[in-house]
């Protein structure tokens, strides 16, 4: 009997052991690792919330940055020359236009016809209390044929009138009191655009270098117009803002 017991003993524990594992403590061993990889896993992948706002940022900046370019002026700047009509002239290669060559009044050249030559007129939307606005005539030679044209200050005259005055009588003009009356001829090659800067000093100025009133012209809204012989009126508009 005591042999028959231990036999039975020895099985049933055996069998018992055996039973009893869970599947086994190797098999969670082997799963334990897995949630503690995938953490890291997720915090890598690309295009998470860090990248995001770094991109977010770089394209608001790319943004402002374009905003500013807009808004500055690639214009020449003339030379001042002491001119008493308060402006003084140049030329500018910017904006799309090359320097415009001046050439003698009895150059060779033939004159630029209305047809050929296309004038526009351009100017910043504003200027702060320190700045000298500046104003560009702009000609494009639309024909086959090298022409010269006159951008003295009686042929294409500028005009600033304030806006909302109480009348329309510009405050200033090229044509009032110019230092150098006579023509300005530039060469316009064919096809190509030559871009004419005047700058004005905000002083004020009247018909045939009459006294101008006093002052210059404050912060507000003004007009600006440009006129010549055969060519459609062009107009702007400007701002000069307050301290």
């Amino acid at each position: 009997m005591l042999i028959a017991w231990a036999v039975t003993s020895g099985g049933g524990g055996g069998g018992g052991r055996d039973d009893a594992k869970p599947g086994g403590s190797d098999p969670v061993e082997s799963i334990t690792p897995g949630p503690g990889s995938s953490g890291p896993a997720i915090s890598q992948q690309p295009g998470g919330r860090d990248e995001s706002d770094d991109e977010d940022g770089t394209g608001g900046s790319g943004e402002s940055s374009g905003g500013s370019g807009e808004g500055s002026s690639t214009g020449g700047t003339g030379t001042d020359t002491g001119d008493p009509s308060g402006a003084a002239a140049g030329t500018s290669g910017s904006g799309g236009g090359s320097a415009g060559q001046q050439v003698p009044a009895g150059s060779p050249l033939p004159e630029c016809k209305p047809s050929a030559v296309q004038l526009s007129l351009r100017t910043k939307v504003s200027y702060g209390p320190d700045d000298k606005p500046k104003f560009e005539l702009i000609a494009k030679n639309t024909s086959s044929t090298t022409c010269k044209a006159d951008f003295g200050p009686k042929s294409a005259v500028l005009t600033v009138t304030e806006a909302g005055g109480e009348d329309d009588d510009p405050i200033w003009s090229s044509k009032d009191c110019p230092a150098a009356a006579g023509p300005l001829f530039l060469k316009v090659p064919a096809g190509a655009t030559v871009i004419h800067t005047v700058d004005w000093n905000r002083t004020l100025s009247a018909p045939g270098c009459a006294t101008p009133p006093a002052g210059k012209a404050g912060p507000g809204t003004y007009l600006l117009e440009a006129k010549a012989p055969g060519e459609p009126v062009q107009r702007a508009s400007f701002v000069l803002a307050k301290d």
